[in-house]
């Protein structure tokens, strides 16, 4: 009995890939108009979304967001070694993301209130990525490279748009420095470098799996090869150097903050307990561990709180207290009846 051979996926081949990522070609002036209406109009809804705290509207502007295609035409003309379509992805991805932080920019602007992540869930879950976001966006950039080389899950690329987050980030870079935060811009920024550098660099790999890089014309000699694949290894361990090392020391800091927010917490509910106020929640905000309560508005004493926060091993200078006095008024005939 003949054994038989299980057919390998059948692959785009290069005209297509390149004119599925790269703004080259006599439709290059329609690519480009497309992708600077797609682009505005995306990052004007992600802005709205991210002010409105709306998950659904955030994700809206994912799908509708084309910074995926000068991205992955940045990785493809790596591959290639096309120069000039390595140049026009770059300026139209740089230009791309200014335009977006513009925008979230100008919208902060018609916004009465802060946006920011104390008082936004959707800033707060960009501005402190992690080790975990770079888990997520290389899984992510290797379905999207995956997509532009095979023909099979060509379909899955609107999942991989919603999956990689790149404009609402830059709407929050936007925001939040329109907000005066800084330090939370810097942070959703390190969010869509992540991004960008997870789908240039796992493209690189995928393509090298299948082989797509033989598509393009062979290099004249081996030295060329050689150039070319030296000039690769660099890129790929400049992206990660770059991208890692922020991610690992946010990651530790993230890792510290919770660990001293759970000692606080706990003992802050039990000094809350004791003197009549309710612990609403612990947060760190620039290093400091800010616990916040609720009472009857009868300020208490805190040097019980200090000596409980000594004995788990705790400097209470780190820690702020904030304290919010509630009032409750009965209302009704009988609240308002009284003696002549």
């Amino acid at each position: 009995m003949s054994e038989t051979t299980r057919p390998r996926p059948q692959l785009n081949d290069l005209a297509h890939m390149r004119d599925a990522v790269l703004f080259d070609g006599p439709e290059a002036p329609h690519k480009v108009s497309r992708f600077w209406l797609l682009l505005i109009l995306s990052s004007i809804i992600a802005a709205a979304g991210v002010v409105a705290d709306s998950t659904a509207t955030v994700i809206g502007a994912m799908i509708v967001a084309p910074l995926m295609l000068p991205i992955q035409g940045t990785m493809l003309a790596t591959v290639l070694g096309d120069r000039d379509a390595l140049v026009r992805s770059l300026l139209l991805l740089i230009a791309g993301a200014a335009t977006a932080v513009g925008i979230g920019f100008a919208v902060g602007l018609l916004v009465v209130n802060e946006v920011v992540a104390s008082n936004n869930s959707q800033v707060a879950s960009r501005v402190s990525p992690g080790l975990i976001d770079l888990l997520a966006a290389l899984a992510t950039g290797v379905v999207g490279s995956i997509a532009l080389v095979r023909r099979d899950i060509s379909d899955t690329l609107p999942g991989v748009a919603i999956a990689i987050s790149l404009v609402p980030p830059l709407s929050v870079v936007g925001l939040t420095l329109q907000s005066g935060a800084p330090d939370q811009a810097l942070g959703a920024l390190l969010l869509f470098l992540t991004n960008v550098a997870a789908i240039i660099g796992t493209g690189i790999v995928v393509m090298a799996v299948y082989g797509a890089s033989r598509l393009a014309a062979p290099p004249a000699d081996a030295r060329q090869i050689s150039h070319k694949r030296r000039n690769t290894a660099i890129a790929l361990t400049l992206m990660g150097i770059v991208v890692i090392v922020p991610l690992t020391i946010t990651s530790v800091q993230t890792a510290q903050n919770v660990t001293r927010e759970s000692a606080v917490h706990g003992v802050a509910k039990a000094w809350g307990a004791d003197v009549g106020w309710e612990l609403t929640s612990v947060t760190t905000t620039n290093g400091v561990i800010i616990a916040k309560f609720e009472g009857d508005g009868d300020q208490p004493e805190t040097a019980t709180l200090e000596s409980a926060l000594r004995g788990a091993g705790i400097d209470p200078s780190d820690v702020e207290v904030e304290l919010e006095p509630t009032y409750t008024v009965k209302l009704g005939p009988a609240a308002g009846s009284g003696g002549d």
